[in-house]
């Protein structure tokens, strides 16, 4: 245990956090994942004192306040504040005590609203972002841009940012209040087989596109950029390259499930972007692609939420 590096993983508990320290590549690294009940990230001398105590080769940062569109709707001020402070707390303590690597993990909230899709790294910041999610994509950002800037200062700090698609799997919310598309779907259309409803309701048409990857797939991407930092870009995506439309989802899912009844369309809802998919060419040229296929993932996020009585 003396050999291995120490790696100061922050959001241990979600669901990025848990599914890095499930990889068998975990194994190889001292981690030290502190949950909120023992650090408050938001709290700048405790981090300041707790990086200087644990001394990590390498911290990944992973934790956040995070929600669906509702949540960041009711509460800007908190997921601006908290995020902000979360980054900036965490990436500061990080280069005062020294830690030459730090990986800061992004999200495509980031990207402008009107972007072109696939969606480039560069495009972040030159054009107006959702109005949604606005604090948390400026939270999240301004870490992005405070790496960069102490690389600027100084060459020897390695601090870069991932930034991953959307995401299911593994420790996933499949609470419909709090839940996003896939593990929404999951439950809903789990419940219409159990209780023998043979239709499902999907918003809108069913042609926007959404692009997914399984946890245990970033954290896959994570572990391999914790032993090649100085080999990352600045900022780079971690996705797929392709998407799915909704109906696609809905389709695989019931597939899995074995549910057959039938969808119908409400044309009356909101449907949100009609595409956001991630250009991986950054990802592509440093050697990684996702290794889980869409329905392969499902099956596996369904197992999970039937083991772990969601249902």
């Amino acid at each position: 245990m003396d050999s291995q590096k120490r790696l100061l993983l922050t959001g241990g508990g979600g669901m990025v956090g848990r599914n890095v320290l499930d990889h068998p590549a975990a194994a190889s690294w001292d981690i030290v994942a502190p949950r909120s009940a023992d650090l408050d990230l938001t709290d700048r001398v405790a981090v300041d004192a707790y990086m200087a105590e644990i001394k990590p080769d390498l911290v990944i940062h992973a934790a956040g306040r995070v929600g669906g569109i509702h949540a960041n709707i009711a509460n800007p001020v908190a997921f601006l504040d908290d995020n902000l402070l979360m980054g900036r707390n965490v990436i500061m303590a990080a280069r005062q005590a020294g830690v030459k690597q730090l990986i800061n993990l992004g999200s495509t909230c980031m990207y402008p609203r009107e972007a072109v899709n696939p969606l480039v790294e560069d495009s972040i910041l030159t054009m107006p972002l959702e109005p949604t999610n606005e604090g948390y994509a400026l939270a999240k950002i301004m870490a992005a841009r405070l790496c960069d800037y102490i690389r600027t200062e100084d060459a020897s700090f390695a601090y870069k940012t991932l930034i991953p698609c959307n995401l299911y799997g593994a420790h996933d919310k499949f609470d419909p209040r709090h839940s996003h598309l896939v593990p929404a779907i999951i439950h809903k259309v789990h419940q219409a087989n159990k209780t023998g409803i043979n239709e499902v309701e999907i918003w809108g048409d069913g042609t926007a596109r959404r692009e997914f990857l399984f946890a245990a797939d970033l954290a896959d991407a994570i572990l391999k950029a914790a032993e090649d930092v100085e080999g990352l870009a600045g900022a780079m995506n971690i996705g797929l390259g392709h998407d799915h439309s909704i109906n696609d989802y809905y389709a695989i899912v019931a597939e899995v499930i074995g549910w057959d009844g039938r969808f119908v369309h409400d044309l009356s809802k909101p449907v949100g972007m009609k595409q956001k998919l991630c250009s991986v060419a950054k990802q592509t040229a440093w050697g990684w692609e996702a290794p889980t296929a869409l329905r392969d993932g499902i099956a596996r996020t369904y197992q999970y939420y039937l083991e772990s009585g969601h249902s």
